[in-house]
């Protein structure tokens, strides 16, 4: 929706009553103050500047202008936090994905987890400080501001326009949706296992549903969340031309649904004043900048909760022994209500087991309940209340070494590095990230020997819950109890660079690895991905300039000419060698056993240009070769020279030859020579935008994944480059570039739906607007003011 001038929105200001929120006492839902009133300046592409005299204005205006643009995410955020999903979204069978999540969120609802969180001191560590729960109040009373003035029946957005799910927001929907967000690497990966677990009976074992949540998760190398990744470079004095800091963000994250990046500047004078980005619903800059320091966030690889192998009483495996003593699970039964084939609802119930521990999960295969053992969580996320509190002191910090006390005084991240760099020219990669405290000796004493190799592979812990020296106790410098403190976290300073594409902590910087550390954590000493290898081969080139671009260091635009310099290094390694090879053999047998010519791929392989543009052709044969398993190399990683090995291919492996196969298979009527541009696309109303970038088992460091169509292409981008961020910290102020690539809104009758995608297509760019002049310069300003006026 286009916002209205500045003398319609100051008539519209409303008078409104004050309501109870559900969960909060009233007190806490009045303002004191008069009301709330914050100054919005859309700049270029929809962008809010946005300017409030306190944080509860601040925070209204956000809830606002998100209101504006993405009103719909938002509704349907707040719909599933509810455990209403399956009620407004429908639901296949009493096990259905929205099913379980409704069962899994309810049970959070009934425990009152939610409002657990806001008790204690308001510092910021015990639970939320005032300052953040103004900003939470704030951006409910804006949020609903929109939506009294609109109503439901007039929103502009076809996706939630009328629909019943679409209400007034409390305060309490906010803080279960950062809830599920603090536990989406935990809790909220094994939800199914959660909501599966059930007990053997007398006769037989408990009837088995499915988990395949919790499976993956159990599958996965590491405890990234499915979906997510992202790079990121900090780059310090002896990186850039000026002698500054500079950061790139290029967080990969979904481009459709909760996990929506949404640009804004945030201004509250004298207290805070940061530009950048956060997930949509969300009141505070996650990634971006202040005035002299900047920082981006890439998906850590520790795991997020432990388990617990319970030794089950003998007769009753409700119960388990903890030092030789008996104790009891405790139960909840939880009721949602699911659509009835003919009309209406009907109730599905589930009961689910907690310990002192955490809830029981089942993996079917790998965690099963049995009647002499059962598995429970810990997920020492599930009581993080820290983190709009850690992002707001990020915002106010003004060095890296200040930023190194935020971390360490909130332990807040939950899932995520921090890669960073300030206007003096340091640069700080930190996974100071909220992480079970398993220290290596806790490891060995308590990891019993047949879980020891999941634990060496994947760190995945599961402890011996029948003694209680093996809880996870307390680190002396820890926050909180169960975690590890900032002396066992990784954490590195350099005036050089540092970076991170979702491998572990090791090569954050190459000449100065990061080793020792718990195995929770992070691999160490282990083959990189060729994504990781690739973001060190080209810092490391322009820092030599041997990368073919002017002279040597970075600035903006240099840095941007990396991001989307769109090379495929699994191409750069492979490809001579896999065209060598298809030329001796000419024709392949596929996994089907289908024989397959391949005369075809070569020549469409051999002109490939080793990059993922709009113009290369043959990219999207080398991906699918890639997908199908055929990067597999001849020579050994060396853990001495990791950036660079292996680099072989193995011609002699015959999968090699079957999953280029495969690939011509899969891409039957797909021509194997086309133009990347022509057949990966995004849906922007009418038209298709051409999408370039790639997948990141090609190598490809601008990470765009789209799935095939058969016989038509790669016609919508699921998730990839998102935010895109290269800023400068120098004398006069941050510069630099930045973009949202699927644009600021959702609605496509916004007129900033598609305007920043056809941007990214073309490789273009926002420029960064924080002072004054920067923000007064864009031909595009326009200013407006939201708020509401005192109560009475």
């Amino acid at each position: 929706m286009r916002p209205k001038p500045l003398c319609a929105l100051v008539t519209a200001l409303a008078t409104v009553a004050t309501t109870a929120v559900a969960g909060v006492p009233p007190a806490a839902a009045r303002h004191q103050d008069g009301g709330y009133s914050a100054e919005v300046r859309r700049a270029s592409y929809g962008v809010p500047h946005i300017t409030a005299r306190n944080f509860a204005s601040l925070g209204f205006g956000v809830g606002h202008v998100q209101a504006e643009d993405n009103i719909c995410v938002i509704a349907e955020k707040v719909v599933t936090v509810n455990a209403e999903r399956s009620r407004y979204f429908g639901a296949a069978s009493p096990t259905d994905a929205n099913v379980r999540s409704d069962l899994f969120h309810r049970k959070a609802i009934d425990d009152r987890t939610a409002e657990r969180l806001l008790q204690g001191p308001r510092d910021g560590v015990h639970s939320p400080s005032n300052e953040v729960r103004d900003q939470i109040r704030g951006f409910v009373a804006g949020y609903n501001s929109y939506l009294r003035r609109t109503g439901a029946a007039n929103l502009t957005d076809p996706a939630c326009r009328g629909k019943p799910w679409v209400r007034p927001l409390t305060e309490l929907d906010m803080w279960r949706t950062s809830w599920a967000s603090m536990v989406r690497a935990s809790s909220r990966a094994v939800l199914d296992g959660i909501v599966a677990a059930a007990p053997p009976t007398a006769t037989g074992p408990a009837a088995v549903l499915d988990a395949p949540g919790a499976a993956a998760v159990v599958a996965a190398r590491d405890g990234a969340p499915a979906g997510v990744g992202s790079n990121a470079y900090g780059l310090g004095a002896r990186a850039t031309t000026h002698g500054g800091g500079m950061v790139l963000a290029n967080p990969h994250f979904p481009w459709e649904g909760a996990e929506r990046f949404y640009r804004m500047h945030l201004k509250v004078p004298g207290r805070y004043d940061v530009e950048g980005a956060a997930l949509v619903g969300d009141p505070i800059i996650e990634i971006g900048h202040n005035r002299t320091l900047a920082w981006s966030h890439t998906v850590s690889t520790a795991r997020r909760f432990v388990w617990h192998r319970l030794a089950l009483v003998p007769g009753d495996p409700t119960s388990y022994y903890v030092d030789g003593q008996a104790r009891k699970m405790t139960t909840r039964t939880v009721t949602v209500q699911v659509p009835a084939p003919g009309g209406g609802t009907v109730p599905v119930s589930r009961t689910f087991h907690d310990t002192h521990f955490g809830p029981v999960v089942v993996v079917p295969g790998t965690f099963d309940w049995t009647a002499t053992a059962a598995y429970a969580i810990t997920d020492v996320n599930a009581t993080n209340n820290r983190a709009f509190d850690g992002w707001l002191e990020m915002g106010r910090a003004k060095t890296v070494r200040e930023l190194k006390r935020v971390l360490d005084r909130h332990q807040f991240l939950p899932w995520v590095n921090v890669i960073a760099a300030d206007a003096r020219g340091e640069a700080l990669y930190a996974d100071h990230s909220v992480v079970p405290r398993v220290t290596d000796e806790l490891a060995a004493a308590c990891i019993p020997a047949p879980f020891q190799p999941l634990y060496a592979s994947s760190g995945q812990a599961v402890l011996d819950g029948s003694r209680s020296v093996c809880a996870l106790g307390r680190d002396r410098d820890a926050v909180v109890p169960g975690i590890l403190g900032p002396a066992n976290l990784p954490i590195r300073f350099r005036a050089d660079y540092v970076t991170n594409s979702n491998d572990s902590h090791w090569l954050a910087n190459p000449e100065a690895p990061l080793e020792g550390f718990p195995r929770i954590i992070g691999n160490e000493r282990t083959e990189r991905s060729l994504r990781t290898r690739l973001g060190v081969e080209q810092v490391r080139e322009r820092l030599a300039g041997t990368d073919g671009l002017p002279g040597r260091g970075y600035t903006t635009s240099r840095l941007w000419q990396t991001v989307f310099g769109n090379r495929a290094y699994g191409g750069e390694l492979l490809r001579d060698d896999l065209v060598a090879l298809c030329a001796a053999h000419p024709t392949a047998t596929a996994s089907d056993g289908t024989t397959v010519d391949l005369r075809g791929a070569c020549a469409a392989l051999k002109g490939w240009d080793l990059r993922v543009d709009l113009d290369s052709r043959g990219a999207h044969l080398f991906t699918e070769f890639a997908l199908a398993g055929g990067v597999r190399f001849a020579d050994a990683f060396d853990a001495a020279d990791p950036v660079r090995t292996p680099s072989r291919l193995n011609t002699a492996d015959p999968r090699v030859l079957t999953a280029l196969a495969d690939a011509v298979r899969k891409l039957a009527g797909i021509p194997l020579d086309a133009r990347l541009g022509d057949i990966q696309t995004e849906p922007r109303g009418d038209r298709r935008v051409p999408i370039h970038g790639g997948r990141a088992e090609a190598g490809v460091f601008n990470m765009i994944i789209s799935p095939l169509a058969p016989g038509v292409g790669y016609p919508k981008v699921v998730h990839g480059s998102s935010f895109v961020m290269a800023v400068e910290l120098g004398r006069d102020g941050p510069s630099g570039r930045q973009i949202l690539t699927y644009s600021q809104s959702s609605n496509p009758n916004s007129p900033w739906y598609a305007d920043q995608t056809r941007l990214y297509s073309g490789k273009g760019w926002d420029t960064i607007k924080y002072t004054e002049a920067q923000i007064k310069a864009d031909p595009n300003l326009r200013t407006y003011r939201v708020g509401e006026g005192r109560r009475h």
